[in-house]
């Protein structure tokens, strides 16, 4: 219990300071730690634990808890925020399940009652514990977690509103860079803005600074978005780079600074102890390593090369990486989509995917480490890639964006290294909006200047620049895409990167209005060409300090010199931005510019203008470069310098060419800025000059003097020491030393070696003496007259050409005394020959101490570079007596050392091993000993060498000893290549023959010559002595023209002297009768021919040739099936020729689809006469007139113009004349015509024009234009991918070729892609148009706009119908006019005379009912009422007239004398009123004045005829085109298209006419319906339910009965029953008036019939079911005598119902139309033409005429009916 009291106890004192909170479980008695963590052996009975506390910094003292309760691992305080990890004694389950089950065991618990010392308490406590431990630590990092996370969200949600607006992290201050001195202290700032509140890191050298780590060193502080890090006691490893990262929800930033820690002095440092680079972090000085490094690399534009480099960084430290930063041109690179860095830990890579030649230059690796840094460097260079047009320039490079304002931009690239086969013209800058894949060109005209101001640019979006390069052979491939650059103002630009908002803050800042605004802007200040050329002139101003809150523009001015007249450059686009630049200005004439602010309210004053500027380039090309000088470096590379004298920045490009060959290639493609440049890539031993020519903005320079001849080889220098200074032997006075030679031996042979030596006596060591005063050549020496027992010490020193090389290092101190060792000593001279990737050969020299015995063997052992001691491996088991071997097994690219030593028989000696590594890897360009038999049997090995200089030599040698037998071997050397010749080739021979190149790098090869080698080259050696004529092809057989049989074959080289023998079954032939030979020596041709194949031909066919020493001999075999297919084949060629004597086909019938969408069926004919007879069939019947054949050079073709199903038929035609016939056949019926259709199909779908929109006052139309259309054509529209469903809002259909889409009343719903897809024989065409967008809105404003307007056109006021033009009355009559009116709203009515309205009163009754009838009634007419007249109607929508004309006359003997008085008189007296009057009424009537007035009467009646006969449009007469009607095989008759129409004197009452039809003179019971138009239509009666639109409906045809009805009718009523039918409540409304004392005749209502409402009478009605019997009322007819005019008006309804019936049916005609009723819109053709009322009803565009023929017209009511679907 005591335990449990002290727990509970530090719980207590723990929460009242908020310290941490733990369990510490008790270790197992049998662990044991270290002695700092070795816990005591009495942990049973209590324990006592500490923890420290960062946030307390107290000891806490822990007190145990049983054993049986799981330890908790975290650690927490009060707030339930971790603060720490405590580490229990871990065990696995596996332990607790066995531990428990041993406790539960009955001898443990035995036991444990027996020795316990526990109270009964302290086992309840076990008990419970044991219970709850299971889930304690679940539980209890569940309920932190969860407390934590709840905290976090409501802080979130505290600070996050609704209204705020997120933005990611921006540095307002940032951190700044400091130079400070040791032990001193230093503080970085920064603050950061943004929302969420980011979370600031700080890192050194990118690693996370960790401040409770290192509380000493670091501390962190974050106040109200004030960050700062403190560095406490700076020492020489702090200095680093510091940056602090900002993160939030919205992104990153970092912001980074330097700190660089100087000493006061350095010794001090050293005296200390302490290394340089010494890190105090982790006690230790780090060094780092850079191997496998990448050499100087080559790439070609759009490749990817990856560079790489192993680092090692010594000494390894956990959770430690170094720094690794890659640079290009000393500019350091980052992560983007052309560059890719990656650091596994071991190995730094970098990819440059998609090379271009931006990527051309020095790329530096650097490592940093706390104790400082290493670094690699190579170049890499970028070559161009192949241009698409032969001497087409390359692309240029380096494309960036400058000075980028609103709307304008100044792009700059640099001039490639070559300008093609031609110089460069200039240069294309296109550019490309960001987010989009579409180039647009900025420039028209080419520019030479390296240097374009874009201008046009639409502010606020970003665009990426390249440019293209033009000369005269073509244009060159585009540049890199430039960084995108944003269209904004500068300004702007920098005020968004400094000012971050702060929406969580809250602020409102209000201002007062500016006085400025709405005032005319200032005068702009500065103005200054920035750029002048020859091109373009560039402006820049400053903007006025007045502009008011809008923005401005700017107009900028020019005035050429000499002149006073302003011009205004950009009158159409203001400028947006404070720069501008002006094009196409006149080379060399003067200038003056000045600029005009410019906003709503006005035009500002100008500014100061400009000097005079001359238009001509400011910028002079470079001077050519001079004095180049070639400088050898390595084998492939060449130091070239020049001296130049230009003072302004300039780029250098270096060409090279090979002497010689004339061509000249650059060495860089990326300018260089200085005067040196290291020429990479040369071939060794070429002869090379370079040239160099300058490069800037405005173009190149001359290209400097050629060079001096160069020769491409490694420079000669001074070697390097010898390494390996090793004692050999050693006797009383001498010792024997050996070493090992220098690694790198200056680009030539070593010629020898100095020694140098010293005594060491007691430790002091002597002067240095000389050893040889003459160079010795082998790598050991004797050292003699030494003194015994005194020590030694050796330094050596080699010599070549160039001079003598560093010595050597020291080796230690060796005795001279006599060695006694039994066993051998060192071998020495190790060296490797011949390697390769899997292999290389070991050579050594046997020691010179021998030991007791001399040496009977060698061991050799091996192993890997970097594999431990212990990893040595033998390469051969058994003692090795010579002194060389081939290793084999190698892997390739390891690096492996290699050790020897000698054996006798006391043992084994110490080894010699290699001093240097070697890497097992072929290098590039390695020839191997490739043995040779020529010609005449002479047996050779030969070895090549691309690597050689002038001092290199081939030494040869056997079994690696250099003597060689001369009388058995003999050597021939040319240039790069050895030829070593056997002389006669023995078993003597046999060995192993190697190769050395002197002078090279290791070049060597060897070739083992075995027994079985040396026999097959015997074998070759005879075969060439003794030789075999070789075959280009062997014996074959052909057949040629007529049937003819030709065997051939052809030898590969043969001399004048060869001979040959033809043999058939081992019989020799000759040429005769049956056989013709042919032997062509100068292409190794032999040939024999037989006229045909005969039984007896059957057998073998040989053909011998001897030719000198050389025989060859070739067999053909024709025997059984093979000799009679090839006789069969012979005897159809044989038929072929005699068919092609005659007139024939050289290509059968075929068929074509043209563009036009004819299909042509052609054939190819030959050896036609002028009597040749050429016949079509179709169907086995001779085609006439049908098609249209034709022969055009040999090409038979018969034009389809357009196919259908009954051009399904086989077509032949024969070709016949005196010589003979042929024939060809092509059947197009079935699968053959589904291919004709779908090569149609093919045709169309691909003709089809781009989808286009067209608005109507309905909708809208999508359509697209096709060559040719065909019912049988699939045509589906989509929207948005969906099959579009035909409906009345949405249909489609075909007008001709034009397939369209209707869209009726458009919605919102009806955006989106919409498509057509076109069958196209297999799959489908489609066309998309996005009506979306601008598209979208653009379409639907201009349906809008329509739809408008037609109701406008629809609601104007007009005259409709009802007046006459000519109205004739007799004298004393009454007139009532009536006019049908329409408007909406109602329209103003005004009855006019001559031009002077009329008001309504005693003699004029005017009246306007219903809004729409206007009547004027005259009581009792006189001739002075006779005038023009006219009906005036108007509303808002417009006004409109309708006028008629009055002619009153008076009829002979119809007036007394008294009415004539009266009627005198009162004519008198309005001829006096009057001045309208024609003439005056006479007092009496005489026969010639009546006579006279008749004529008058007649003539003008004739002249209104005359007139209306004028509109008869004699192209509109009748006519028809010819019908040709066939019969099918199925016995049916099909006839071709054709159309009949009738003119307007056959259809003025055309509702009336049936069309019969005649077949040669017979007539057929066929009839056709006379349309209002003239045109002549079948009408089909129809049952299906299915939409058919109301232009394609019509009545039925009448029959017999019904036309006999029709004729009686008009007989019986005449047509004056059209004139009384009374309109809707006027039933006795008075029609016609006569004078005083005359009869009125009222109407009476008619009861309805159908034909009386427009519509036909039911079929089989007869003459007894007239309206003159129906039983109804009839009309009462007018006295003799007595006449009356009278126009009857349609209801509104019939106007309305017959203006619907008259829609246009074509979808791309004028609709504007549609719902209008007046005439002129309707564009009526003819007498019968229809307009279309606002409701949609039909009506008669003008007052009807019927036409009786030769009588006056008279006028009638047309209505409408209702008529089935046709």
């Amino acid at each position: 219990m005591s335990g449990s009291s002290s727990a509970t106890k530090t719980q207590h004192r723990r929460s009242e300071r908020r310290t941490q909170s733990t369990r510490v479980e008790t270790v197992s008695q049998t662990q044991h730690h270290s002695s700092s963590r070795t816990l005591s052996a009495h942990v049973a009975s209590g324990m006592k634990a500490s923890l420290h506390s960062e946030k307390g910094q107290e000891l806490v003292t822990l007190s145990p808890l049983p054993k049986r309760v799981k330890a908790l691992c975290l650690a927490v305080d009060k707030d339930t925020e971790i603060i720490g990890y405590v580490v229990p004694a871990f065990r696995t389950r596996h332990a607790f399940t066995q531990e428990e089950t041993r406790e539960e065991s009955l001898g443990h618990i035995a036991m444990r009652n027996l020795f316990s010392t526990q109270t009964v308490e302290t086992v309840e406590v076990d008990r419970v514990e044991r219970k709850t431990r299971k889930m304690f630590m679940r539980e209890s990092a569940n309920n932190i977690t969860l407390k934590r996370k709840i905290q976090e969200k409501e802080e979130f949600q505290r600070r996050m509103n609704a209204d705020s607006l997120t933005h990611p992290p921006e540095f307002v201050v940032k951190p700044k860079s400091y130079t400070v001195w040791e032990n001193q202290s230093v503080k970085l700032h920064c603050t950061v803005a943004g929302w969420p509140k980011p979370r600031v890191t700080w890192y050194k050298n990118n690693v996370c600074i960790d401040p409770k780590a290192h509380p000493e060193k670091f501390t962190v502080e974050s106040n109200y978005n004030m960050h700062s890090l403190e560095i406490k006691n700076c020492q020489f490893e702090d200095t680093a780079e510091y940056r602090a990262s900002a993160l939030n929800i919205k992104g990153e930033t970092s912001g980074i600074s330097s700190v660089v820690v100087k000493r006061y002095n350095e010794e001090e440092l050293l005296r200390s102890g302490k290394p340089h680079g010494f890190c105090p972090e982790f006690g230790v000085t780090f060094e780092s390593h850079i191997i496998d490094t990448f050499s100087v690399s080559f790439g070609r534009e759009g490749e990817t090369m990856s560079l790489g480099c192993t680092v090692i960084v010594y000494p390894t430290v956990k959770r430690y990486q170094p720094d690794v930063l890659w640079y290009r041109n000393e500019v350091l690179l980052k992560p983007s989509k052309w560059v890719d860095m990656n650091w596994s830990g071991q190995r730094a890579t970098l990819t440059l995917a998609h090379l271009n030649k931006e990527d051309e230059g020095l790329y530096t690796m650097r490592v940093n480490t706390k104790s400082g840094y290493n670094s690699y460097s190579a170049y890499v260079f970028v070559r161009d890639a192949d241009v698409e047009v032969e001497g087409a320039p390359v692309a240029p490079l380096d494309v960036h964006c400058l000075d980028a304002n609103k709307d304008y931009v100044v792009v700059t690239w640099a001039h490639p290294a070559l300008e093609g086969a031609s110089p460069i013209l200039g240069y294309f800058v296109d550019r490309c909006e960001v987010g989009s894949t579409h180039w647009s060109q900025c420039n028209d005209t080419p520019v030479k200047f390296a240097r374009f101001p874009v201008t046009g640019l639409v502010e606020g979006r970003s665009y990426s620049f390249r440019v293209r390069a033009i000369n005269k052979f073509g244009i060159s491939h585009p540049s890199r895409a430039s960084e995108p650059v944003a269209a904004m103002d500068p300004s702007d630009r920098a005020r968004l990167r400094a000012h971050p908002a702060a929406p969580w803050t809250g602020q409102i800042i209000v201002t007062e209005e500016d006085p400025a605004a709405g005032v005319i802007p200032g005068i702009p200040s500065d103005l200054a060409v920035t750029e002048a050329t020859k091109s373009y002139v560039v402006l820049s101003w400053k903007p006025p300090g007045q502009r008011g809150h809008e923005g401005i523009m700017y107009y900028v001015e020019k005035l050429i010199a000499g002149t006073e007249t302003w011009q205004r450059v950009n009158t159409e686009m203001p400028v947006r931005s404070p720069r501008f630049a002006l094009f196409d200005l006149a080379e060399g004439k003067s200038y003056r510019f000045r600029v005009r602010c410019v906003n709503s309210a006005g035009v500002g004053e100008p500014s100061s203008p400009t000097g005079d500027i001359t238009v001509g380039d400011k910028l002079d090309l470079p001077q050519a470069p001079s004095h180049v000088v070639p400088t050898r470096l390595t084998d492939t590379a060449m130091v070239v310098s020049w001296t130049t004298h230009e003072v302004m920045q300039v780029g250098y490009y270096i060409l090279v060419s090979v002497v010689g060959s004339d061509v000249w290639e650059p060495c860089n493609n990326k300018a260089v800025k200085g005067t040196r440049f290291v020429c990479h890539g040369l071939n060794t031993g070429d002869t090379c000059v370079f040239k160099v020519k300058a490069v800037n903005v405005a173009g190149y320079s001359q290209c400097s003097q050629d060079s001096e001849n160069a020769i491409v080889k490694a420079a000669i220098a001074a070697p390097e020491p010898p390494t390996g200074v090793t004692l050999l032997e050693s006797q009383r006075d001498y010792m024997v030393l050996g070493w090992q030679a220098p690694s790198f031996t200056g680009g030539v042979d070593i010629s020898g070696y100095f020694l140098d030596y010293r005594t060491v006596t007691g430790g002091v060591e002597g002067q240095w003496h000389e050893l040889n005063t003459r160079a010795v050549s082998e790598r050991s020496y004797k050292a003699e007259n030494l003194k015994e027992n005194h020590l030694y010490e050796f330094r050596v020193r080699a010599m070549n050409q160039a001079g003598v090389s560093e010595l050597s290092v020291v080796n230690a101190a060796i005795e001279c005394k006599e060695w006694t060792i039994t066993v051998p000593g060192l071998p020495h001279s190790l060296h490797v020959l011949e390697v390769r990737s899997t292999s290389m050969v070991l050579l050594w020299e046997p020691p010179f101490y021998q030991g007791r015995t001399k040496v009977k063997g060698f061991y050799i052992d091996i192993k890997e570079a970097d594999a431990p001691e212990g990893a040595w491996r033998g390469v051969n088991e058994k003692a090795r007596t010579k002194t060389y071997i081939k290793i084999e097994g190698l892997k390739d690219g390891v690096s492996y050392v290699v050790r020897v030593c000698a054996q006798n028989l006391a043992g084994v000696g110490l080894p010699a091993q290699l001093n240097d590594s070697v890497l097992a890897q072929t290098r590039p360009g390695t020839h191997e000993i490739v043995m040779d038999v020529d010609d005449d049997g002479v047996i050779s090995m030969i070895f090549e060498c691309s690597e050689m200089s002038a001092e290199s030599q081939f030494v040869w040698s056997k079994n690696y000893v250099e003597s060689i037998d001369a009388s058995r071997l003999k050597i021939e050397t040319v240039e790069g290549k050895s030829r070593a010749i056997f002389t006669d080739p023995s078993l003597d021979d046999l060995g192993i023959y190697s190769c050395v190149v002197t002078h090279t790098d290791g070049v060597s090869s060897s070739y083992t010559l075995t027994e079985e080698g040396l026999i097959r080259l015997l074998d070759i050696s005879h075969d060439h002595k003794f030789p075999i004529i070789p075959f280009k092809s062997e014996l074959a057989v052909e057949l040629l023209e007529k049937g003819r049989v030709r065997l051939w074959m052809q030898t590969e080289k043969i001399t004048s002297n060869c001979e040959v023998e033809y043999i058939f079954n081992d019989n020799i032939v000759t040429q005769g009768e049956k056989y013709t030979m042919n032997f062509d020596k100068s292409t190794g041709i032999i040939e024999m021919y037989m006229d045909s194949l005969e039984v007896q031909d059957e057998g073998t066919f040989t053909f011998q040739l001897v030719d000198g020493k050389a025989t060859g001999r070739s067999s053909l075999v024709l025997i059984g099936e093979e000799f009679r297919e090839l006789q069969r084949k012979s005897e159809f060629e044989r038929q072929e020729w005699f068919r092609k004597q005659g007139p024939h086909f050289v290509e059968y019938l075929k068929f074509e689809v043209t563009a036009e969408c004819h299909v042509l069926l052609k054939a190819t004919v030959g050896n036609l006469s002028p009597d040749t007879d050429i016949t079509w069939y179709k169907d086995g019947l001779e085609m006439e007139d049908e098609g249209n054949p034709s022969f055009t050079d040999g090409v038979l073709a018969l034009d389809i113009a357009r196919i259908s199903i009954k051009d399904a038929c086989i077509y032949e035609v024969t070709l016949k004349d005196s010589r003979g016939k042929d024939k060809s056949r092509l059947d197009l019926t079935g699968q053959g015509f589904q291919e004709v259709m779908n090569e149609l199909f093919r045709v169309i779908a691909n003709s089809a024009t781009e989808l286009c929109v067209t608005s109507t006052e309905h909708g809208i139309i999508l359509h697209t234009t096709v060559v040719y259309y065909t019912e049988e054509l699939r045509v589906g529209w989509l929207h948005k991918d969906a099959k579009i469903s035909h409906s009345d809002r949405v249909q489609s259909g075909v007008t001709e070729e034009d397939l369209w889409l209707k869209i009726n009343e458009p919605t919102e719903k009806d955006k989106g892609k919409y498509g057509i897809d076109i069958f196209d024989g297999k799959a489908g065409v489609k066309r998309i148009y996005d009506l979306t967008g601008q598209a979208w809105d653009e379409a639907y404003a201009e349906f809008q706009r329509l739809k408008a307007a037609a109701i406008a056109e629809r609601n104007r006021a007009r005259v409709v119908g009802g007046l006459p033009d000519v109205v004739t009355i007799q004298e004393g009559k009454s007139l009532n006019l009536t006019g049908n009116i329409w408007g909406d709203p109602v329209p103003q009515v005004i009855w006019m005379k001559n031009d002077r309205e009329l008001v309504s009163d005693d003699r004029y009754t005017l009246k306007f009912e219903a809004g729409k009838f206007a009547s004027i009634t005259i009581a009792a007419v006189t001739t002075a009422d006779s005038g023009k007249y006219c009906l005036q109607v108007s509303n808002k929508y417009g006004t409109e007239t309708g006028k008629f004309t009055v002619s009153v006359y008076i009829p002979e003997g119809e007036e007394t004398d008294e009415e004539k008085e009266e009627r005198k008189s009162k004519n008198s007296t309005e001829e006096d009123s009057s001045e309208q009057d024609d003439s005056s009424v006479k007092s009496s009537w005489s026969l010639v004045d009546t006579m006279t007035y008749v004529g008058q009467l007649a003539g003008q009646v004739l002249g209104t005829v005359k007139q209306l006969y004028k509109g008869i449009n004699q192209a509109t007469l009748s006519g028809c085109i010819d019908v040709v009607v066939v019969q099918q095989p199925d016995g049916t008759f099909h006839c071709s298209p054709f159309h009949v129409r009738f003119g307007k004197l056959g259809i003025l009452r055309s509702r009336e006419k049936v069309i019969d039809m005649e077949v040669n003179g017979v007539p057929v019971d066929l009839h056709m319906k006379l349309g209002e138009s003239g045109e002549a239509f079948f009408v089909q009666e129809t049952e299906q339910e299915r939409v058919v639109p109301s232009y394609l409906t019509t009545s039925p045809l009448p029959s017999e009965d019904q036309l006999s009805w029709i004729q009686d009718w008009n007989v019986v009523s005449g047509p004056e029953h059209l004139q009384n039918l009374p309109c809707e409540g006027e039933e006795d409304r008075p029609m016609s008036t006569e004078g005083t004392g005359k009869r009125r005749w009222r109407r009476r209502r008619h009861r309805t019939d159908p034909w009386r409402e427009g519509e036909m009478p039911p079929v089989g009605v007869d003459r007894k079911h007239s309206p003159s019997t129906d039983g109804g009322e009839e009309e009462t007819p007018p006295v003799d005598g007595e006449e009356m005019f009278e126009m009857d008006l349609s209801s509104e309804e019939e106007y309305v119902e017959h203006r619907a019936a008259s829609q246009d049916p074509l979808p791309f005609s004028d609709w504007s139309h549609f719902d209008s009723p007046t005439p002129s819109q309707a564009s009526l053709k003819d007498d019968s033409e229809l307009g279309v009322g606002p409701d949609g009803r039909t009506l008669w565009a003008e007052s009807h005429l019927q036409w009786t023929w030769d009588e006056l017209p008279e006028y009638t009511t047309v209505r409408a009916a209702a008529s089935p679907n046709v």
